[in-house]
């Protein structure tokens, strides 16, 4: 049994062995010295990390406690010699491993199938950005570049970042991290906060006399950054809560004041680290457990639970009077900007999910340009440049390192340039610069040159005018030497700086931005009221126009299509194919706004879209519509319009202005009441007074047909005039202004004919061919231009319907056809009466037309004194009077 035994265990020895040799024959790369493991450094991204080779001996990194915010599509684990931008730029990427997501807390495995790179970076080869690295320790004799070259790496050395353990004070907004050295009777804290760079944080230990935790008489450090930009730590103690008070000879210190102001107090918080990281501040300082300052600080326990402090809030600066960072007011709701807590250094917490995320990660120094005063560029060392790794030189603006510039489109920008002759400023496409064109051929230069560098002596002026075609992002850097320069936000600070001309349309609730080109045209428009969609046409109306609509999809996306509208509803709605470019469309708190850029002339055929084309030299009538929503494929009756432009305004694209399409329905109704009163009361009227009213005694008869045909005729030439004013033109287009016009000529002709009337031939003479060829002319002219006239108010009716689509037209003409077959019914019966009367009396021989044997012509119509103008008067003394019917 024994030798048995033995036998078994020697078995078992010499698999353990046979395994223990496979599993290290399995990575033949690793050029490791020994196991390791090693922090990553953060630079962006809030990037942390522990990376050490993989437990089972494959040839893998294993990657712990990965903290990361999401990166770019671009960014990779990049293997390269070393962190400068050179090495970075010749190294290659390690993992295909996306970045373009945040990590929390993860646990990632790298595998690799080459000797480890002396440096493992995270690294945007599109934007030559180091995110954070670690530097591996390899041995020299294995560690080669991509060239075979052997490249030792440094032994890893402690990452300020890095802590053992971590607890959220404020949910994603304040965290605490510590490192125990119980040994030293030290303690390292890391105060992080996604707070502005002008805010405090503030932890510490409570009064442990006190019977619950509180503010006062808490020992507490103060972290923040000065105004330069260092990060400090500073030891206070609470004695009130107020801000810090000086105080006098009579009265002692009091607030929360820093330990120096206070007899025998001193700083023990000894700062170690800080930055500011894509809007986090982070800094890390360390105290000791005792610091023998039993007044002014706390004895810290490292084993025992302790209640702790903490708060967050701006700073007060110091000045003259205060020469201290003073801690102001926290401001707001406990858990949120202040509280409290229970800690013991001796456990282990790691209660922190992935990396803090500010809102605003945009955290060096903004400028805003403004076209009045120019922004002077030097050049200078670089300190904090937010890009890195740091080139040697970088751009300052107005003396700010690498600032984020703000634009505004339409707004000019001037650049003092004096940076030195051997710094070309210029604006590009490309992140990196150092004149791109040689390595990127889709880099877009917007201003600048290589005559763009100057001195302080002999500075360059630089001006930049960004247009609605510029991008959100573009990039000020040097055209010789790679990042040196930062952002440059371009933003839409006002349509109207964007844009070389704008009007208000109708209702003044929509405005139209436009500038003109040699070939093409930018449009803008913007709603002054909330809705789902805007949309604008080009035309006398909606219909038979070609509108451009712009609305903001269910995903959040904004859109502008073009459409052909030959109906009132959604079937009258037809998407058209045209040439727009540069398309944008956003809402802000439901208005709309939208922009394109569009061909004047589309270069097609045989569509509809073909013929939509803008003449500069021609006003282009513009209307607009708003609705709810809109659909980019299918549309229903509910994406009607709820609102729209009660008439179309004419822009004159080449002036620059506008004028309104003028509502011209009060006009035209008040030339069509005139025409109605002239021609369905005044005119009829004198005609039916000179036929049916010869029975009265007197001349009654013949003052009322004179008066009514003078005031008839009157009035239609003052009806002409009104709308010839108003219209500033008198345009023969339309069938109503052609039938107008001939009842214009016909009505025209009467007095005239009045006035060259041949003289009646005497009793028992034949008339003369003048007479005769008179009167039937009289007779035509007169009927012609009563039917004319008729015709030409239908014809307006129906005119005012096509152009202003008015609801009430219909009920207006039924109203004037109503009217007309009335005035036919009652001339029939006045007709059916003067016909009866004459039958009952022989005597009576007047005729209507062609000669009266018993009138005189010695009557002038054109004389209503009735003067004698006629030696030969009848005999019967009875005065001719023509009974024609005068047209207008």
């Amino acid at each position: 049994m024994a030798a048995a035994a033995l036998r078994l265990a020697v078995l078992a020895v010499a698999i353990g062995a046979l395994v223990a040799s496979s599993s290290a024959a399995v990575c033949p790369h690793a050029n490791h010295t020994a196991p390791f493991a090693a922090d990553f450094t953060m630079l962006q991204h809030q990037l942390r990390g522990t990376v050490r080779l993989a437990d089972d001996g494959s040839c893998a990194l294993r990657l712990t406690r990965f903290d990361l915010l999401a990166a770019s599509p671009s960014a990779r684990f990049w293997a390269a010699r070393g962190d400068s931008l050179a090495d970075l730029a010749a190294g290659r990427a390690f993992s295909p491993h996306p970045l373009n997501s945040t990590f929390r807390n993860a646990t990632l495995l790298l595998p690799f199938s080459a000797p480890l790179p002396p440096l493992l970076a995270l690294f945007d080869p599109d934007t030559s950005s180091d995110l954070g690295h670690v530097f591996l320790p390899v041995s020299a004799s294995n560690a080669t570049d991509d060239s075979g070259v052997a490249s030792p790496s440094p032994s890893p050395e402690p990452v300020p970042t890095m802590f053992d353990n971590c607890l959220p004070l404020a949910e994603n907004k304040y965290r605490l991290r510590w490192t125990l050295n119980a040994s030293a009777g030290t303690v390292e804290i890391g105060l992080e906060a996604a707070v502005g760079s002008e805010y405090y944080m503030a932890f510490g230990w409570a009064d442990p006399k006190a019977n619950s935790p509180a503010m006062i008489h808490s020992d507490v450090a103060v972290a923040g950054f000065t105004e330069e930009g260092m990060p400090f730590a500073e030891d206070y103690y609470i004695t009130d809560y107020s801000e810090c008070t000086l105080g006098t000879d009579e009265s002692p210190v009091s607030g929360v004041c820093p330990d120096k102001v206070y007899d025998e107090g001193k700083n023990d918080s000894l700062l170690v680290y800080g930055h500011r990281r894509d809007g986090v501040s982070f800094v890390r300082y360390q105290r000791k457990l005792d610091t023998g300052d039993t007044k002014y600080d706390v004895l810290v326990s490292a084993t025992e639970e302790m209640a702790v402090v903490w708060a967050i809030g701006k700073l007060r600066p110091p000045d003259t009077l205060r020469p201290h960072y003073l801690t102001q007011n926290h401001g707001g709701p406990r858990d949120t900007t202040y509280g409290f807590a229970r800690v013991n250094l001796s456990e282990t917490v790691d209660s922190c999910n992935g990396p803090l995320d500010a809102d605003n990660k945009e955290d060096q120094e903004r400028i805003i340009a403004d076209a009045k005063t120019p922004l002077v560029v030097t050049s200078a060392p670089a300190v904090r440049y937010p890009n890195p790794p740091n080139p040697d030189k970088v751009i300052y603006i107005n003396k700010k390192e690498a600032p984020l510039l703000k634009v505004e489109r339409g707004v000019p920008v001037k650049f003092s340039v004096q940076a030195g002759h051997d710094v070309a400023l210029y604006i590009t496409s490309d992140p990196i610069g150092g004149n791109a064109t040689l390595r990127n051929k889709t880099e877009v230069i917007y201003a600048g040159s290589r005559d763009a560098h100057g001195v302080p002596a002999t500075p360059t002026e630089l001006l930049w005018l960004p247009d609605r075609n510029t991008p959100d992002l573009v990039y000020y850097q040097s055209l010789y030497e790679p990042k040196m320069g930062w952002k440059v936000q371009v933003v839409d600070g006002g349509l109207s700086d964007m844009y070389n001309s704008s009007v208000l349309l109708d209702d003044q609730q929509v405005t139209l931005f436009w500038t003109l080109s040699h070939d093409s045209i930018s449009i803008a428009a913007r709603g002054e009221k909330k809705s789902g969609y805007l949309a604008v046409g080009f035309g006398s109306g909606m219909l038979n126009s070609y509108a451009y609509v712009g609305w903001v999809g269910n995903d959040g996306v904004g859109r502008v299509k073009s459409y052909w509208i030959d109906g009132k509803s959604a079937a009258g709605i037809h998407p058209t194919s045209e040439n727009l470019t540069y398309v944008r469309c956003r809402s802000e708190n439901g208005i709309i706004t939208f922009e394109f850029t569009r061909p004047l002339r589309p270069s097609c055929s045989g569509r509809v879209e073909c013929k939509n084309i803008i003449d500069p030299t021609t006003p282009l009538k513009v209307v607009w519509a708003m609705g709810a929503s809109w659909s980019g494929n299918s549309l229903t009756d509910s994406n009607m319009h709820s609102i729209t432009s009660s008439r179309p305004i004419r822009v004159l694209l080449l002036r620059g202005s506008a004028e309104a399409e003028q509502d011209l329905r009060p006009v035209l109704a008040v030339h069509g009441f005139m025409m109605f009163v002239a021609w369905g009361i005044l005119l009829p009227g004198g005609i039916l007074a000179a036929r049916y009213l010869k029975n009265l005694k007197g001349d009654g008869w013949y003052q009322i047909h004179v008066y009514l045909q003078y005031s008839g005729i009157a009035i239609m030439f003052l009806g002409v005039l009104f709308a010839a004013a108003e219209l500033r033109g008198f345009y023969v287009s339309s069938v109503h202004v052609k039938f107008g016009v001939t009842a214009l000529l016909l009505a025209g002709l009467q007095p005239l004919n009045a006035y060259f009337r041949p003289k009646r031939p005497a009793n028992g003479e034949a008339s003369s061919w003048n007479r005769v060829l008179w009167e039937y002319l009289h007779v035509i002219t007169g009927r012609s231009a009563i039917i004319v006239g008729i015709v030409a108010l239908f014809t307006g009716m129906k005119h005012l319907g096509h152009r202003y689509d008015s609801e009430n037209v219909e009920e207006l003409t039924w109203a004037l056809m109503l009217w007309v077959l009335s005035a036919i019914v009652i001339t029939l019966y006045l007709e059916y009466k003067e016909v009866k009367r004459r039958s009952g009396d022989t005597s009576s021989r007047g005729h209507w037309v062609l000669g009266n044997t018993e009138e005189d012509d010695s009557v002038d119509l054109l004389h209503p004194d009735s003067t004698d103008r006629n030696s030969e008067s009848s005999p019967s003394g009875v005065m001719e009077v023509q009974l024609e019917p005068l047209a207008r």
